[in-house]
């Protein structure tokens, strides 16, 4: 009867958002509590598991900072042009006939710590740019693009939905990290250039050479000269995850991975230097800097900066709470120990069974929902019984973090806006974004999991 209660409310989650268009963020509070009284939970338990320590709380009080300060860094660096710099010196460094691998690796690094729609809306007039230049479609080098920030989207800490579910499944985030860009590189590629040239053949008409296109608007214009430099650009975007990478290694190199029990200053240190609150802090910091005070802007013009990007976060944020009450309620209740029971009781309590139901089950929600945020939470509040009984095994949960992340890329349609988006930005129909952008989800979504899968069968 529980199973039964848990689909009865992710169909009238779907009826909320997808008929009745209710706001995502309250129609999963009021999900959560429909789900916390078809379980027959005491009135007592169900707001703490859904707005307090169990739920909301639990995911928004460690990350609400990471979320929040990961946008700002991505903010600062586009304002201040160095987004437009990072961009324009890779394309210069690759020429015309490497444009897509150009393309590739400037949305990645400003993928990193920018959301996916914010993205869109920044590199979409510099690539537009750029490929009226060359005189090639927008499409050709926009695949590229929109493969990078969708795969940082989906597996790299600090952004919301993969820190979000690490966080849900007690994954070490540095390992997160460090896992996750391998599997977000070569999920890029694939659903980038290798792509390219397979959607040119069976979609050859949404491949359109157009001097305009609406939804771009206005392309921005930017003096190269005023803009940070390169390096000082790539090194804003990428601190946080440098700094996490080497506190992560040297963990892993001196004290076997784990906090030891008698530490050392540096040990302490480290420690601290390795939380990513703190990383992202300080590395904020440094981008009001570098990107703020050193190109001779007003401590104004940095904090229109940082509140535009507090706009821009606001709902991600919101909606990633949200999927914490469903995770909190299904902890609680103690559905997902329930389904711990049933998997053991199959036979078929093993890492690799593990990372695959975690993946199936993000993917089904993600089609059935359509935001991937959405469907990430949930599944990881359906999954943590299982990892609770291998309490041992430290890396699994990143692994079923990073197919949680893969399954809910999965496949999207029209009820996911990022389907809408980038039609918009295109200027496709709805069977040409079918064709392309449904497809590229799902060449990173399966991708993604064949590289996790062969990962896990080599470190665990």
């Amino acid at each position: 009867m529980e199973f039964l209660m848990l689909v009865i409310s992710i169909l009238i989650l779907l009826l909320l958002i997808v008929k009745l268009k209710l706001n995502t963020f309250v129609s999963l509070i009021v999900t959560a509590f429909i789900l916390a009284l078809l379980l027959g939970m005491s009135p007592m338990d169900i707001p703490d598991a859904v707005l307090g320590s169990e739920g909301v709380g639990n995911i928004l009080g460690p990350n609400s900072v990471i979320f929040i300060f990961g946008g700002m860094i991505g903010r600062l660096v586009a304002d201040a042009g160095g987004s437009y710099r990072i961009a324009k010196t890779l394309i210069d460094w690759f020429g015309l006939k490497k444009l897509q691998w150009a393309v590739l690796i400037a949305s990645f690094i400003i993928g990193i710590s920018m959301i996916f729609g914010v993205g869109m809306v920044l590199l979409i007039p510099i690539v537009f740019a750029v490929a009226i230049e060359a005189k090639v479609p927008l499409l050709y080098l926009g695949i590229s693009m929109t493969a990078a920030l969708s795969s940082a989207q989906g597996f790299l800490p600090p952004q919301p939905a993969p820190t979000a579910v690490a966080s849900a499944l007690g994954a070490n985030i540095g390992m997160m990290l460090i896992f996750g860009l391998l599997v977000s590189v070569i999920t890029a590629v694939v659903a980038g250039p290798a792509f390219t040239k397979l959607a040119q053949k069976y979609a050859p008409g949404a491949f359109q050479f157009k001097t305009e296109i609406r939804a771009v608007g206005e392309i921005k214009e930017y003096d190269l000269k005023a803009t940070p430099s390169f390096g000082l650009s790539v090194l804003t975007s990428v601190f946080p995850l440098v700094f996490m990478i080497i506190a992560t290694v040297y963990k892993l190199i001196y004290t076997g991975g784990v906090t030891p029990k008698n530490p050392t200053l540096i040990d302490e240190i480290v420690e601290f230097a390795a939380n990513p609150a703190v990383a992202m802090t300080v590395a904020l910091i440094f981008a009001i800097f570098s990107m703020g005070v050193w190109q001779s802007k007003s401590m104004t013009e940095v904090g229109k900066s940082l509140n535009e990007a507090i706009n821009a976060v606001a709902g991600i944020l919101l909606i990633v709470g949200g999927g914490g009450a469903l995770r909190g309620v299904l902890v609680t209740s103690g559905l997902s120990d329930k389904v711990a029971h049933i998997f053991s009781a199959s036979g078929s309590m093993n890492a690799i069974s593990v990372i695959l139901f975690a993946w199936a089950v993000a993917a089904i929600l993600r089609v059935s929902v359509g935001s991937a945020t959405v469907a990430g939470m949930t599944a990881a509040g359906i999954v943590t019984g299982i990892l609770a009984t291998q309490p041992g095994n430290t890396l699994l949960p990143v692994f079923v973090a990073l197919a949680i992340g893969a399954g809910s890329l999965i496949a999207s349609h029209v009820n996911d806006a990022g389907f809408w988006i980038f039609k918009e930005f295109f200027d496709l129909t709805v069977k040409q974004t079918f064709q392309i952008w449904t497809v590229l989800e799902t060449i990173i979504s399966v991708t993604g999991l064949i590289v996790i899968l062969i990962l896990a069968t080599i470190f665990i």
